[in-house]
């Protein structure tokens, strides 16, 4: 089955390039930054996944979400974690595979900053071959609105043994607004490495009229246009 994703979000360059890592992932995937119109644009009945950005005011979300269940109660309402496209991406991909079989167990030691895989045995995966196990850390470079910016670096990416490993997230990889994807076979799991700063909070409008931000360019995709 091919999911059919929508992100409703702010940031016009986040929102596209989410879209396309989704796509690229073979998603049926679209996002939009006009809220007064999703319901109108999109048949939200046919939706899987629903991804609701930072920026989206609070009644405005409620609104949507209320709606949305009310037309289609099988969808998945997810909250973006960061204004980063691979964390968006991520989350939807951890939503939809999360049926799958489990190869092993990943957690995150916040303390020491270690991400911990355990395959095979404890993890309760079968048998005792190799998984391919990746790890990418990301993290925002530039909060000023409307187009945050952010980069990420590969922390690993191999086969690993059944057993358990540590793997430590690097120094360089800051402890504000980053977050760590961990893919080990078909399963994501993303986890919050540095919280979102509290000045960027102080961002999100209050209510629909709050025009604290600056405005952007208007986006709305649709994937099944021909």
């Amino acid at each position: 089955m091919i999911a059919r994703v929508l992100i409703v979000g702010r940031s016009p360059s986040v929102l596209m390039t989410a879209v396309q890592l989704l796509r690229d992932k073979g998603f049926q995937a679209d996002v939009t930054n006009q809220f007064d119109s999703v319901l109108d644009d999109y048949d939200v009945a046919e939706l899987d996944v629903v991804v609701f950005g930072g920026m989206v005011p609070p009644e405005t979300k409620q609104y949507l979400r209320e709606e949305i269940a009310r037309r289609n109660d099988r969808v998945a309402v997810v909250q973006g974690l960061a204004g980063i496209p691979g964390v968006i991406a991520a989350q939807v991909e951890a939503v939809a595979y999360r049926d799958l079989p489990e190869v092993g167990e990943v957690t995150y030691e916040e303390g020491r900053r270690v991400v911990r895989v355990v395959l095979g045995g404890e993890g309760g995966a079968e048998g005792d071959g190799l998984s391919q196990v990746s790890i990418e850390a990301l993290w925002g470079t530039s909060f000023t609105p409307p187009e945050p910016t952010s980069t990420s670096e590969k922390v690993f990416e191999g086969e690993l043994a059944a057993g358990v490993h540590e793997i430590a997230v690097p120094d360089q990889v800051p402890d504000m607004a980053s977050f760590a994807v961990v893919t080990v076979g078909p399963q994501v799991r993303v986890f919050t490495v540095g919280a979102m700063p509290q000045s960027v909070m102080r961002m999100v409008p209050t209510s629909a009229e709050d025009q604290r931000l600056p405005g952007v360019a208007a986006v709305t995709t649709h994937s099944d246009d021909s």
